[in-house]
């Protein structure tokens, strides 16, 4: 079967020979094009939303969500366990807006797989495929892109796959480029901050942008000089949708963050991963479906992201540094999901891609970042570690308040209730109400399963029971 992505993709050249060439570089426009096969895929109805929170470089699930208090001084860091308003569950004493609201979350501690680089534990983590080479962008396409080009809407004035930061190395591969990321790259917590190309358009654009498409029209004649122009009105659908966002209010006000109260804003931190957090959450209160926020840059401390090698910092000062604003802005979210009654629409994950080293490692300081030691003086770190990660879950109609899995006494290895790739790819599946049956041609036109892995959803964090609730 002929790859219908590919024969009725239009690129930048096409849309310039039809006239549209002020149009084609808008940024929403590009990526509506060439969705006419959309229209023929299968769709998932449910509405559910996820906002994912990711960790990028991988978060230490030991200063996290799995602490280990017991384990020898060469495993045990500086902090301590708390206590949460949740019997038997600790957390590390950093994340103490976190222990107020563990009833409203579910803690997986029993997370492994093989990818041992970030390229490779993002890809194997949100595709479900078992990669091991290290690839800038997925062999395969991952489950957010996907899960657009499944509930792609033509009349939806609102992108609905969108990045408040987006995350590192991933892509839609063979589905095409129109099932990329709506991706907000400036800093939300700016007085500045605006959505780039978004707005209502004056009268004057309005009228221009209305008469390139009228232009387009009257271009019918094209049709018999390119074959893959034959669904014409299927483009007309693209124009009328990229019209709408631009120039209606909904994905304005939507992403007008400004609107927020000054407490609330203080409530999710007056920073850049606090404000990303709050306008996630107007996001999906506006009916996106899929959000990304990724918490890099200088609130990371050391490196702009959460690779804790000693090389890069001393590990224990980074990760206190950038969990002050990371506790804050995640228990703001949850409390919000379920304050504004979002908690059975939207699922909040947090996670990086893998966790770390049980085992401190030590080199010496560079002495040039935040939370590193003078220079040449020995410093402590955590490497890379697939063999036990540690995922928040909270919303999407669980039961919370739980814990799944555990690591042994060290944290190095998953000793209960082990969970891979394929299992947390299909219980996000699961929440979206996507058949994890569905295929794809790929660039050959061989059908693709989106299912790259054997994995079943996560029994116990299926929606509760009516009697539950």
């Amino acid at each position: 079967m002929m790859n219908d992505i590919g024969a009725n993709h239009l690129d930048r050249r096409e849309m310039l020979r039809l006239g549209l060439g002020g149009f084609s570089a808008l940024s929403i426009p590009n990526l509506l094009k060439g969705r006419s096969v959309a229209a023929e895929a299968n769709k998932s109805s449910k509405n559910t939303a996820i906002i994912l929170v990711w960790l990028p470089g991988g978060h230490s699930h030991l200063e996290t969500y799995d602490p280990k208090p017991l384990s020898a001084s060469d495993f045990r860091g500086p902090y301590n366990p708390i206590p949460t308003n949740v019997s038997g569950m600790q957390l590390c004493e950093l994340l103490p807006h976190h222990a107020k609201v563990a009833d409203k979350f579910t803690l997986l501690r029993s997370m492994i797989h093989t990818g041992f680089c970030h390229q490779q534990g993002t890809h194997q983590l949100l595709t479900g495929f078992p990669e091991r080479v290290l690839r800038r962008k997925p062999l395969y396409p991952d489950l957010f892109s996907i899960t657009h080009k499944l509930r792609y809407d033509s009349s939806k004035p609102i992108p609905n796959y969108v990045g408040v930061g987006p995350v590192n190395f991933l892509g839609p591969s063979y589905l095409g480029n129109a099932y990329e990321v709506f991706g907000v790259t400036n800093d939300p917590n700016e007085k500045s901050f605006t959505v780039p190309n978004l707005g209502e358009a004056s009268d004057t654009s309005r009228a221009t942008l209305d008469r390139r498409v009228n232009l387009r029209k009257q271009l019918d004649h094209l049709k018999s000089k390119a074959d893959y122009l034959n669904k014409m009105d299927a483009l007309d659908e693209f124009e009328q949708q990229a019209l709408s966002v631009l120039t209606g209010r909904q994905a304005t006000q939507a992403f007008d963050i400004a609107q927020e109260d000054e407490a609330t804003r203080e409530r999710y931190g007056r920073n850049r991963w606090g404000q990303q957090l709050l306008l996630a959450r107007r996001l999906v209160e506006a009916g996106v479906d899929l959000v990304t926020a990724q918490f890099s840059g200088p609130l990371c401390g050391g490196v702009h992201n959460w690779d804790d090698h000693a090389v890069n910092a001393n590990c224990f000062e980074a990760i206190k540094y950038r969990l002050q604003f990371m506790d804050k802005a995640v228990a703001a979210l949850i409390e919000d999901i379920y304050s504004r009654g979002l908690d059975q629409r939207v699922l909040v994950v947090v996670t990086g891609e893998f966790g770390r080293t049980p085992k401190i490692s030590y080199r010496a300081s560079t002495g040039k970042r935040i939370g590193s030691a003078p220079a040449g003086t020995t410093q402590p770190g955590r490497d890379h570690w697939p063999r036990a990660t540690s995922i928040l879950f909270s919303g999407g109609g669980m039961q919370t308040g739980q814990i799944i899995g555990k690591t042994d006494i060290r944290g190095e290895d998953a000793t209960d209730r082990i969970v891979g790739r394929g299992d947390f790819v299909a219980t996000l599946y699961r929440h979206l109400g996507v058949d994890i049956d569905t295929a794809f041609p790929d660039y050959a036109g061989r059908p693709i399963p989106i299912m790259l892995s054997d994995g079943k959803p996560i029994p116990e964090l299926g929606r509760r029971s009516a009697s539950a609730t």
